[in-house]
């Protein structure tokens, strides 16, 4: 890279909802761009308060070691026609260090700013900001930008060839702008120009609104319409902050969290996502067909197709009255023609043959909105090519409908058409789907004892174990030697099983004859259904049970040894407990497994997943880049998944879904995948990026309309792979009833009552994934193994130096506070701020004398801070932070650690490196505890007489204190300690003071350690 051919480069997309400064309710906005000495302008918008611009211009860096200490200044005014002066509009500031290269620049909304206490502005100013090295790009010349001396045919000529070079594509300006440009200086053309064609456009355009961006980009950009922007004050890069956006949801508008009504008769469940209209065709069935070959027979399927798209329903062989019940949907946006076209074909082995068709006039077609019957299918004669009634008819129903149909979820989607025939198979995969998770208990097991024990060698003790087994979860006692032919364990397992249950829970006694070589004596299965259920600690009934041999010679040995062994088991389903099959940070879900102790739901969680922007491509396909993704959601016991959309970077899902809530303490996890079904057998679906969204951070009732950047952690470091765009929405039910779940604990009272170790609670929780995974995975189409893990957080307990790195921040951050205090307690103490310190001698004194206000004083403090907390409360739910999780600044090495499966498959070299680098951290870690178990050791001390001479003096010291104490009153005694604690530097000494020399000479064990 060439140092001399650096430039910054500057993208004014637009701007929208500006302060009107003309007087009449618009304003003639201009941008001025600052930076490094250097100003550009852009061209004047009459009368607009949603300017687009889409203009393009570069600065020289002359020094670029100085960038990061540089900043870009955009300026809006508003200029006035009459005293050719202007208005301020609002600022925007960029940091050097926020600037990136051209492959990694995006359009981002940034909100308008101040320029002093008394400025009024409001609205966002859309700029791409970038670094390029192009030779080609000259410097912007001032006086070219200049908004009285532009002449417009030069300018599009530029915006043109910047256009060529760059494949960024405009949109040409209508009449009336143009005709703005060139008569700048009449005030009474602009006046009337006001109510021209450009304003009413501005109304009726409602697929593109004026404030978006007017460019079609290869990759496109974040959603324009924005009302909150995180930039230079956002703790990470505005890119990956979370951004809120105002669309047009099928009840309205969206604007601060209420929906302004279009219609307020117009009524729709679907509410929170872009209403879409489809074009639905069901294909019924056939009767009488044309028979096409010489056996006298026909082998039909039909054909739906509307221009460019095709739907093939399955065929059916030698068959004249098929049955199919199919339903097509087409996405009216994307119709390319006026006639529908119903082909019946016979399927042949070279040439499928013409059976006969129906036509529809799509403008014909009715209209059909839910809550309306489903529309009645009719039978149509067929014709020919000639358009003549031939034999045979069809059934079919057409209408066009939403979203809110029930026919979406089942229906094929033109908007999810593979580039090729697909079969029914691949047809299934793409279709959106609700999933039920099963419902899991744990089953718990005592091995109490087994008696009348037999074995094939009658000269030694049985050195016998139990094996347990519940599908391919196995577990088994410690070995027990059988003296008298009996052995004793009394040993719990717990087990994870989900209903309805499929699956015997087997024991097996076996008998370890030699190392590695075992023998079985007996066996026994239980079914599950016959287990008793428990919702509480009460006692379970045991039970023996009969172990039969696994190979009998003949029968009368079977009837001899029947009955000869046996197993004491004690075994129970436990309802009490909340089966995790999540991280208990992430959880969704914390009912019991038993429902009679389900309460009643407090609320209900909505959400609508709209759309994905500036997705990665994650396959190759004709030799483009490409990605056929599909969302899934999860929230307790129910998943959901979108359609594919197949080869679309931006694709529009439209899709709502709705829970029951029972606890706001749970999290909705919302992830995006792309479908790696449609290509090779295989082939595994790949993970995007990831959402997460706690319901106690929403307000109830309120939309959040959020673009949620896609971040996942590669072993490149963080990347974002898009945006997605949601709204969410939480309704509360009871209010009394959510207000009185902050006062129970957080999971079933089985878990305090009797709890579960934390290698327990691991091993459990990968046993739940693994069945939650193995069932979902039944389902057509089915959840994969990779998605349920990815959605559940299996692996967050693994080791990660850049985790440990992130809590221990963390950590410092929540005692910052603690901290802060103790260091203005140090600055009161010596006396850097006089005054502040004679106050706070004052206020000590009013409370020893008046000890009553001590509470009343901090929770009036706390009580306040809470109110003033209030203004800046958090607007949107938080998001996954850059900062916080120190993906930031993470080296190479340990994202390969992070990324390194389990076991390790890395070179021993590289793991006696890292082995090395854990020793070196664990013993920074082992230092503090040692010392902080030293301190502890050192106040055992004071009276274990393990000092004699240092017990006997804090001994004598503590029977001096109690007669002191009780002579003088208390409040004397703390406020001599205060003021002595606050006395002035004057009075202090360097050296450490009398009881920290004494505390630290006392012993500790530090001596007894090898």
């Amino acid at each position: 890279m060439m140092m001399s051919n650096l430039k910054l480069g500057v993208d004014v997309i637009g701007a929208h909802n500006l302060f009107p400064k003309d007087g009449q309710g618009t304003s003639n906005a201009f941008v001025e761009l600052y930076f490094d000495g250097q100003k550009h302008r852009t061209t004047i918008k009459d009368r607009d308060l949603n300017p687009v611009w889409n203009e393009s211009f570069f600065f020289n860096i002359s020094d670029p070691s100085r960038l990061h200490y540089l900043t870009l200044e955009a300026q809006a005014y508003s200029h006035n026609r009459y005293t050719n002066g202007r208005s301020f509009l609002g600022k925007v500031s960029l940091s050097g260090t926020s600037f990136v290269p051209h492959s990694d620049a995006v359009v981002l909304h940034f909100p308008m700013e101040r320029r002093g206490i008394f400025s009024r502005v409001r609205g966002e100013l859309g700029l791409k900001v970038y670094i390029t090295d192009e030779a080609s790009l000259k410097s912007s010349s001032a006086s070219s930008n200049h908004p009285d001396s532009l002449d417009p045919a030069v300018s599009a000529m530029k915006a043109e060839h910047r256009s060529d070079r760059r494949h960024v594509f405009y949109n040409l300006p209508n009449n009336g702008q143009e005709h703005q440009q060139q008569h700048p200086q009449g005030p009474n053309h602009s006046s009337s120009s006001a109510g021209g064609p450009d304003h009413h456009n501005e109304h009726h355009q409602h697929y593109v609104p004026k404030h978006q961006a007017d460019e079609m980009r290869p990759e496109p950009a974040p959603p324009s319409k924005l009302v909150h922007a995180h930039s230079i004050a956002s703790a990470q890069p505005a890119d990956f902050a979370l951004k809120e956006t105002s669309p047009n949801l099928g009840g309205g508008r969206v604007v601060g969290g209420r929906v302004i009504h279009k219609d307020k008769t117009a009524t729709s469940t679907y509410d929170l996502v872009e209403r879409m209209y489809f074009l639905y065709v069901r294909v019924v069935k056939a009767r009488g067909l044309h028979t096409m070959d010489i056996t006298g027979s026909v082998d039909p399927f039909v054909e739906v197709r509307i221009g460019n798209y095709k739907g093939i329903t399955r065929h059916f062989e030698k068959r004249q009255h098929p049955e199919w019940n199919q339903v097509f949907a087409f996405a009216k946006e994307r119709m390319q023609a006026s006639v529908l076209e119903v082909v019946v074909k016979d399927k042949d082995l070279l040439k499928d043959n013409y059976v006969g068709f129906v036509r529809f006039d799509i403008n014909d077609v009715p209209l059909r909105v839910p809550p309306d019957s489903p529309l009645a299918p009719q039978w149509y004669r067929l014709e020919d090519k000639k358009g003549e009634k031939i034999k045979g008819e069809l059934m079919l129903a057409v209408w066009i409908g939403t979203q809110a149909d029930e026919a979406f979820s089942d229906a094929w989607h033109s908007d999810a058409a593979m580039p090729v025939d697909s079969n029914a198979a691949i047809s299934a995969v793409l279709r959106s789907k609700v999933y039920h998770a099963p419902r899991l208990w744990y089953v718990r097991v005592n091995v109490v004892e087994a008696q009348d024990l037999v074995t094939t060698d009658k000269h030694r003790f049985p050195d016998v174990y139990v094996k347990a087994q519940l599908g391919n979860q196995v577990m088994k006692t410690r070995p027990c030697q059988a003296r008298t032919l009996g052995a004793v364990w009394n040993e719990d397992f717990l087990f994870v099983v989900a209903e309805p249950f499929e699956d015997h829970l087997v024991f097996t006694v076996e008998d370890r004859v030699a190392p590695g070589k075992d023998e079985i004596l007996g066996r026994t299965y239980i079914p599950l259904n016959t287990v008793e259920k428990r919702a509480d600690d009460h006692m379970i009934h045991s039970r023996w049970y009969n172990l039969e041999r696994p190979v009998v010679v003949d029968v009368d040995q079977l009837k001899r040894e029947k009955f000869s062994m046996r197993i004491h088991l004690r075994v129970c389903l436990e309802g009490g407990y909340h089966v995790l099959d999540e991280s208990t940070h992430y959880s969704s879900d914390l009912r019991p497994s038993a429902r009679p102790l389900w309460r009643q739901p407090i609320g209900v969680l909505e959400l609508g997943i709209l759309n994905a922007v500036g997705l990665h491509p994650m396959k190759s396909r004709e030799g483009r880049g490409t990605s056929d993704t599909f969302c899934v959601a999860k929230y307790g016991q129910k998943w959901v998944r979108t359609r594919t959309m197949v080869d679309n970077l931006c694709p529009k899902y439209n899709e709502q879904y709705t829970w029951e809530v029972f606890d706001p303490a749970t999290v909705l996890t919302v992830g995006v995948f792309d479908n790696g079904q449609l290509g090779e057998k295989g082939n595994r679906d790949v993970k995007i990026g990831k959402i997460r969204i706690r319901l106690s951070t929403l307000e109830t009732g309120r939309i959040y309309t959020h673009s949620y950047p896609l971040l996942v952690l590669h072993p490149t470091g963080v990347k974002k792979m898009g945006e997605l765009h949601m709204a969410v929405r939480f309704t509360c039910i009871s209010f009394a009833n959510m207000l009185y779940q902050y006062s129970k604990p957080l999971l079933p009272k089985m878990h305090y009552v009797r709890p579960f170790s934390v290698m327990q609670q691991d091993m459990l929780r990968h046993q739940a994934v693994n069945i939650v995974a193995a069932r979902l995975g039944r389902a057509e189409p089915p959840l994969r193994k990779e998605i349920i893990e990815f959605m559940s957080d299996t692996d967050s307990h693994l080791w990660s130096m850049r985790k440990s790195k992130a809590n221990f921040f963390r950590m410092m951050n929540v005692f910052s506070g603690a901290i802060a205090v103790g260091k203005w307690i140090s600055d009161i103490c010596s006396w850097r701020n006089p005054i502040t310190t004679v106050l706070v001698h004052v206020l000590f004194l009013m409370l020893v004398c008046l000890p009553e206000l001590i509470l009343p004083t901090m929770f009036l403090y706390m009580f306040l801070i809470g109110l003033w907390n209030y203004r800046f409360r958090p607007r949107y739910p938080p998001h996954m932070n850059t900062k916080i999780s120190q993906a930031e600044a993470v080296q190479a090495d340990e994202l390969d650690e992070e990324f390194d499966t389990f076991p390790t498959t890395r070179n021993p070299d590289m793991v006696r490196l890292r082995y090395d680098r854990l020793r070196s951290v664990a013993g920074r870690i082992q230092t503090v505890i040692g010392d902080l178990a030293t301190q502890g050791e050192r106040f055992q001390a004071l009276l274990s007489w393990r000092d004699p001479r240092a017990t006997a003096i804090f001994v004598i010291f503590c029977f001096l204190a109690a007669i002191v104490f009780f002579i003088t009153p208390i409040q004397i005694v703390v406020a001599l300690a205060g003021f002595f604690m606050m006395r002035h530097p004057r009075f202090r000494h360097r050296l450490p003071s009398v009881p920290v020399n004494f505390f630290r000479r006392l012993p500790a064990r530090t001596d007894s350690m090898l």
